[in-house]
């Protein structure tokens, strides 16, 4: 998740934000066309985490069930805490939050959902939940346009993931009793996908930019929308 997230925020980063995404340094809200088609989006993609954490055990045995568990575990807390920390944060809970907090929630989760026990499952979702919320509005404050968050489900929630493994495995984590060795492993596997993804995705960026004058349409095509620049047909027509 971490990977393709810095990839992402790479491309994020040399594309600039969405016109009127700032204004004098303001972070402006810019809502979805349909939340309730997002959070059908958000239940379509939990439903295929089961084919993603429990398929990966490429077997099925006794595994399977029970990382079935610790994944809908890690969602649902997520989106508690998501739900929550977004009534503290904004004064209302926030839908966008709710369906982000899931999806963090089953990142987070997702590096050792075979390998946890289940309230640890659910502490790692919930934190994920309160990580989300609060990446998506340090991402706003340093000028950086992420329409859906991206950066902060994957980002943010896929190096607490690959953290979690190394504090709440059963049999090597730091809160098991058994040390800082994978802890460690961990911290190095975060750095190492951190510098390859983000140096190379930077430099694939600039040569697409470079060979195509740029990866950025005009503020014409973008202001008409790109469903009529590419497709030649209004997805939004009202």
């Amino acid at each position: 998740h971490s990977f393709g997230a810095w990839a992402g925020l790479m491309g994020a980063i040399l594309l600039g934000p969405r016109i009127g995404k700032f204004v004098d340094g303001t972070p402006q809200a810019m809502p979805g066309h349909n939340q309730a088609i997002a959070t059908l989006g958000c239940l379509i993609l939990w439903l295929g985490w089961f084919g993603f954490n429990p398929g990966s055990v490429l077997a099925m045995n006794e595994q399977v069930p029970y990382i079935a568990v610790t994944t809908t575990l890690g969602g649902a807390a997520g989106g508690i805490a998501a739900t929550l920390f977004s009534q503290f944060t904004g004064g209302k809970p926030d839908l966008s939050m709710t369906i982000n907090g899931i999806l963090a929630g089953l990142v987070g989760v997702t590096g050792g959902c075979d390998g946890y026990s289940m309230p640890a499952a659910w502490v790692i979702g919930f934190f994920a939940g309160i990580l989300v919320v609060y990446s998506v509005a340090l991402i706003d404050k340093l000028g950086i346009d992420d329409p859906v968050g991206a950066w902060s489900v994957h980002g943010t929630c896929g190096i607490w993931g690959t953290l979690a493994v190394g504090l709440f495995n059963m049999d090597k984590g730091l809160f098991t009793g058994n040390g800082f060795t994978q802890l460690g492993i961990q911290i190095v596997g975060v750095l190492a996908f951190a510098i390859f993804s983000a140096g190379a995705s930077w430099i694939v960026w600039s040569v697409i930019g470079a060979i195509f004058g740029g990866i950025r349409v005009t503020p014409e095509e973008e202001t008409e929308g790109l469903d009529i620049g590419e497709h030649g047909m209004e997805a939004y027509p009202d």
